[in-house]
């Protein structure tokens, strides 16, 4: 299994971390299943549940997908 640190959307964390798809539209569901079985992603793990005192949400342009939005860095888990 591979590992990497991602920038997710704050806005999918609570739907790809642990399945809480509260506030999600439809549309945005499929695109994160269709990017989880694409990518071959088992596991997302939010470093600032790891990290004593957390991190905070940052703005970038280079999310995990989508468009510019505020993420979290991550610990992704591949199934490669």
């Amino acid at each position: 299994m591979e590992r990497s640190i991602e920038r997710v959307p704050t806005w999918a964390l609570p739907y790809m971390a642990n399945g809480d798809a509260t506030g999600l539209k439809d549309k945005e569901i499929k695109m994160i299943d269709n990017l989880l079985r694409k990518r071959c992603i088992e596991q997302v793990c939010p470093i600032a549940d790891s990290v004593q005192g957390g991190m905070s949400p940052y703005y970038t342009n280079d999310p995990l997908f989508g468009k510019a939005t505020e993420v979290e860095d991550c610990i992704v888990f591949y199934n490669i």
